[in-house]
């Protein structure tokens, strides 16, 4: 019996070790629904694009099954922001200073027009996901 929970002991400490960490960047999340009022929507536009990007998570910026795949505004943003200045340490010792990047960011990416035609910012205020579907594109890091 002890043999098996070394073992087991063991095994959960390589799995642990060989794990790759996650590299999602949950602060763009965050500061996405502190920008357009997802938290508490009041409208009928924030409360559409709220559920949409409840159920959307990650696929707001990423395609629908890898997070090396990104829409047409998570490339828009990518251009803007380096995932690495924006680190969970970062987020919380210099919180002002990432909401001012973060939202300057929004902000210029929102001007951009997405392959619907339509600026990015316009699908948002319509409580549309940014990006058009089937605008998902591999991208090194």
């Amino acid at each position: 019996m002890k043999k098996v929970l070394l073992c087991l002991v063991a095994a959960v400490a390589a799995f642990s070790i060989s794990a790759q960490p996650a590299y999602a960047v949950k602060v763009f999340g965050v500061m996405f629904a502190e920008k357009y009022n997802l938290e508490e929507p009041t409208t009928d536009a924030e409360k559409a694009l709220a559920a949409k990007v409840e159920e959307a998570k990650c696929a707001l910026c990423h395609g629908p099954k890898s997070k090396k795949v990104r829409n047409e505004y998570g490339i828009a943003l990518g251009k803007l922001v380096d995932k690495k200045q924006f680190s969970p340490k970062r987020a919380k010792d210099e919180p002002e200073a990432v909401q001012k990047e973060l939202f300057a960011a929004f902000d210029k990416v929102a001007k951009e027009k997405s392959k619907s035609g339509e600026t990015f910012g316009e699908k948002i205020a319509a409580g549309e996901m940014p990006a058009a579907e089937g605008t998902d594109e591999k991208v090194e890091d």
